[in-house]
């Protein structure tokens, strides 16, 4: 390139555009190779070096690299504004791809945004469908109160008693809510809220069914929020929230209400009268109405909080369960809404027994087999000092997987329970060490005596006695205060069986069906099968690719690194690209490698069947674009040695 002075021949620099278009083309897969879920694969599909000397290295040619230096130095006029340009492009980019908290946090209001968007159209429709069993229902009244329940729902919980709300709660949103508030007071916190306003409230959703009609408000808001000292008052709290920034943030709150149930305009729980007969009604430990008898939070008479769900994390989906209807067969009123509220309550009932070291708690609605594995567990962390820590704990899904029907036993119930934590195991009587918020994902199995009958009378109030419907208690004893009836049997409602974590519930739940289907056969071969289809395996292998998702296989790889010694330096870098290509801060990866096997309740043995299956996700979430790449192919190998699978990832990964 001729090397005169672009001040005196400035059509000169024309020479020197391709040098440039080519830098800012080989900068595109760069600047993508964060993207969630694909990485540098959602480019166009070459290696990251381009063509030339490169060949598919991981930095700039260096033929390119002096290119790029001497035209800077020939060309300062041009050269200089358009690398200014390229690096804050690049800055944006980066913004996005590894944003701080307070960016993360609004990319997470305009993702929420998005997922609860709907046309008035649609609202209209849904209006329209409730009118027409309900001819007094009004929107804007119902909007109206979900606007009031809110901000008395922020109160509550800002002065740490949930009192005054708790009939409008079903009986798993009370328990949450009491739960976290135990969990914030053994951590010596408190939630300091200020300057809350309700931005807008509007309905998104409706889904009806034979049992339950419900509906999904999307509540957008901002408030003042920090957390202080638990022994702070109310005016030094109120003080410490108003010196923070105000958030906006997004929530779906979602209503039950049993069909046929009728609006009563100046007669309901918002005017202090029962839903029902419009008696006053006063409150009271058992949520009944003293002139009806009418269990006022059941949704038999009126709508019922029911659910909490953050924006970013709301999707609109109607599940399909596997033995759904063979188990209606056999109880009609059998419903997905009683159920995933009872196995939600029963999650909040299994940590707060484990973060107080008391499995008695669990005594009325889990089984002798379910206490015996927890206790043992608990146990064992005792005997060398140390307990289970459970702080920050949500909620973000709870879903019916399946259903298993034996008419000779027990009926079973496989829930999916995906929540996260700052969790970890402590010293007893210490403050635990700084963990990451790790996304969890479990699988409940709930039982109960086949035959037994759903009892829609209680309705979303299921924390009941099945014989005399009398509100359970939190005492130790495994009877009721009020019968004496023997609870936690299983023998008139569902009671938790077992708590595993996805993986080791996965290998358990494909070995029983592989059994199930032998025995399908031998009754077909000799003619006792009809015509009913072999039970399926359900949706074991399915990988979740949502962020919590990622979030949860790589923190998990991270412990799994840990967990064998020292972490070199190679296998750091590899985590960091998973973390990066992921949308995944790389600071929380870096406090799963400080915390170690800890960070999880359990990891799978080496060469395990749970193993297996988790090394079968990571492959498949490197799939996810249909090819790995040599770097991908390297964090594989890696994982696979920690795991004692070298020889079973040439199969996963296939000729790919």
């Amino acid at each position: 390139m001729p090397s005169c002075p672009p001040t005196k021949r400035p059509w000169r620099w024309l020479p020197g555009l391709p040098t440039v278009s080519t830098l800012l083309l080989l900068a595109l897969p760069l600047v993508a190779l964060a993207r969630g879920g694909g990485g540098e694969h959602y480019t166009s599909g070459r290696d990251r070096g381009g063509g030339g000397g490169g060949g598919g290295g991981d930095g700039l040619p260096l033929w390119l690299l002096f290119d790029l230096v001497r035209f800077i130095f020939l060309y300062p006029k041009v050269s200089i504004p358009l690398l200014v340009i390229g690096g804050g492009i690049y800055w944006l980019y980066r913004r996005n791809l590894h944003p701080d908290a307070t960016t993360r946090r609004a990319l997470d209001q305009r993702e929420a945004e998005v997922r609860t968007e709907v046309s008035g159209r649609d609202v209209q429709g849904w209006v329209n469908a409730l009118k027409l069993k309900d001819p007094s229902f009004e929107l804007q009244p119902t909007l109206d109160k979900v606007r009031w329940l809110f901000l008395e729902l922020q109160q509550a919980w800002f002065r740490r008693d949930m009192t005054p709300v708790r009939p409008f709660l079903s009986d798993a949103t009370w328990q949450r809510f009491n739960v976290q508030l135990a969990l914030m007071q053994a951590q010596g916190v408190r939630d300091a809220l200020a300057d809350i306003r309700v931005l807008d409230v509007q309905l998104i959703g409706l889904h009806q069914s034979n049992w339950y009609d419900s509906i999904h408000v999307r509540v957008r808001a901002s408030i003042r929020d920090t957390d202080v000292a638990a022994d702070q008052t109310d005016a030094q709290a109120m003080a410490a929230a108003s010196r923070v920034a105000p958030e906006a943030f997004t929530e779906v709150w979602t209503f039950v209400r049993k069909p046929g149930a009728q609006t009563r305009i100046g007669e309901d729980l918002f005017q202090g009268k029962c839903p029902n007969c419009g008696a006053p009604y006063n409150g009271g430990a058992s949520n009944t109405c003293e002139f009806c008898n009418a269990v006022v939070n059941s949704g038999n008479y009126d709508w019922t909080l029911s659910e909490i769900t953050q924006g970013v994390e709301y999707v609109r989906h109607h599940k399909q369960v596997d033995g759904l209807l063979q188990a209606r067969a056999e109880d009609p009123a059998l419903n997905l809404e009683m159920m995933e509220d009872r196995a939600s309550l029963l999650f909040w009932k299994w940590i707060d027994a484990q973060s107080r070291d008391e499995t008695a708690r669990l005594s009325k609605v889990a089984n002798a087999e379910a206490l015996t594995a927890l206790g043992a567990e608990l146990t064992e962390l005792r005997k060398r000092g140390r307990r289970r820590v459970f702080l920050e704990c949500a909620v973000g899904a709870v879903d019916v997987r399946a259903l298993e029907v034996h008419p000779e036993s027990f009926d079973e119930a496989q829930v999916e329970i995906r929540w996260s934590a700052r969790m970890g195991v402590g010293p007893v009587n210490e403050r635990p060490p700084s963990l990451p918020t790790v996304p969890q994902r479990w699988v409940f199995t709930l039982r109960r005596r086949h035959g037994a009958k759903t009892n829609t009378d209680t309705g979303m109030s299921t924390d009941r006695c099945p014989q005399c419907n009398a509100p359970l208690t939190n005492s130790a004893a495994n009877t009721c205060e009020f019968c004496g009836t023997v609870l936690g049997t299983g023998e008139r409602d569902w009671v938790l069986a077992s708590a595993l974590p996805f993986e080791s519930w996965n290998v358990h739940h494909a070995q029983r069906h592989s059994a199930n289907v032998a025995r399908y056969q031998q009754a077909r071969d000799e003619d006792r099968g009809g015509f009913a289809p072999p039970p399926t395996a359900g949706d074991g292998d399915h990988v979740m690719t949502d962020v919590k998702e990622r979030e949860r296989l790589l923190y998990m790889m991270a412990s799994i690194a840990a967990a064998d010694g020292e972490v070199s330096a190679a296998e750091r870098r590899l985590l960091k690209l998973c973390a990066e290509r992921w949308s995944v801060p790389w600071a929380n990866v870096e406090m799963a490698l400080n915390a170690g096997p800890q960070l999880f309740e359990r990891l799978m043995p080496r060469g395990s069947p749970e193993a297996e299956v988790f090394l079968r996700h990571i492959v498949e979430m490197a799939l996810v674009d249909g090819r790995i790449d040599r770097k991908e192919r390297r964090m594989l190998e890696i994982a696979a040695q920690h795991l004692g699978l070298e020889s079973r990832l040439a199969a996963m990964i296939g000729d790919r």
